[in-house]
Formats: C-alpha cells, sequence, structure tokens
C-alpha cells in the first residue's frame, strides 16, 4: 500500500476519535475564544475534523505529484471523506447545530453516489471525483468546521456564517449528485 493510501486509511481512522471528543463531555469547561464560548471538547472535535479533512488535499497532492495514483485510492478517498463529512453531520443535527432536513439530503446524495460508484466498479469503471464534487466537498467541510466551532470566527462580525455555509454546502451537494448521475446514466441503460 502506498503512503497516499496509508494517509486516506489514517484520515478513517480518525473518525472514531473525532466522535469520542463530540460527544464526551470531559469536563474540560468552556474556551472563550474571539468573543464566543465554546466547550473545550467541541473545539478539539473540531480541529481534529479540520486536520483529517485536510489531509485529503494531501494524500491527493502526494498521490497525484508521485504518480502513486491508484484505483484503490479512488475508491477510499471519497469514501473517507463521505465518512467523515457523515459522521460530523449527525453528531450536529445530535447537539441541534445543523437541521436534519439538510443533513439527509446531504447523506442521502452520498450514499446514491456511492451505489453508483458500486455500479459502475461492477463495469469494471472506476471514477475519480469531478472538479464539481470536489467544490461540494469542500463547502461540505467548511460549513462542518464552522459549524464544529460554533461559528467562533464570525462570531464578532453576528453573521451564521456556519448556517449560510451549509446552504451552500446543501446546494453544491444537489447540483454535483445530479450531474455525476447525469455523466453516468449510461451505466444504468446498458444494465439489463
Amino acid at each position: 500500500m502506498n503512503i497516499p493510501n496509508k494517509i486516506t486509511i489514517s484520515r478513517i481512522l480518525l473518525i472514531p476519535l473525532f466522535m469520542i471528543i463530540m460527544l464526551v463531555d470531559f469536563g474540560w469547561g468552556t474556551l472563550y475564544l474571539l468573543g464566543a464560548d465554546i466547550p473545550v471538547h467541541h473545539f478539539i472535535g473540531g480541529l481534529i475534523f479540520i486536520f483529517a479533512a485536510s489531509t485529503d488535499w494531501v494524500d491527493g497532492y502526494y498521490a497525484r505529484k508521485y504518480n502513486m495514483v491508484t484505483n484503490l485510492g479512488k475508491f477510499l478517498d471519497p469514501l473517507a471523506d463521505k465518512l467523515l463529512v457523515s459522521a460530523a453531520l449527525v453528531i450536529l443535527v445530535e447537539l441541534q447545530l445543523a437541521p436534519s432536513w439538510i443533513v439527509i439530503i446531504i447523506i442521502s446524495r452520498e450514499f446514491a453516489i456511492t451505489g453508483l460508484r458500486l455500479v459502475l466498479a461492477g463495469s469494471g469503471e472506476v471514477h475519480a471525483a469531478a472538479m464539481l464534487g470536489k467544490i461540494k466537498m469542500w463547502m461540505q467541510i467548511i460549513a462542518v468546521s464552522l459549524l464544529l466551532l460554533h461559528n467562533i470566527i464570525f462570531e464578532l462580525v453576528n453573521i451564521p456564517f456556519d448556517i449560510i455555509s451549509l446552504y451552500i454546502a446543501a446546494i453544491f451537494t444537489v447540483w454535483s449528485g445530479i450531474d455525476y448521475f447525469v455523466k453516468n446514466w449510461d451505466a444504468f441503460r446498458h444494465s439489463k
């Protein structure tokens, strides 16, 4: 297994740690930062999420630069992203920091695209994410990061950029999902 794939697997392995930190109040107290209060465990969990999400760029860059792009990597990388973001979104609903209907839309799209990828893989095709899918992913990461960190970056200007970015992420999620199905519709037309 090459280094980019190991980085991707490490991203998957960070998910349980992230979930425990976010969901268990260890009694670490509250942090006052940039004009807002945030539980310390949420701040640490948010940083773990941001670190894990950042490794997506690292493994992709490394794989392309050193010609280490593999079918396993094309499969694992989006899977790791989906698992990380889905875990964070479910936690945000649990903490009542994100509306459940948006989370349902985002996770449903991810299941649908994963199903289509399985159909394509069954016919010997493995597709890397298109640019629209990458924009969707980064919008989701920005939205989730702001929500996990209780919008502390923008608390001083009193603008809910966390929720605004979540709506933008939902729009890109739906748009990229439709685009992916349209571009790969032949997989269904030619199936028996």
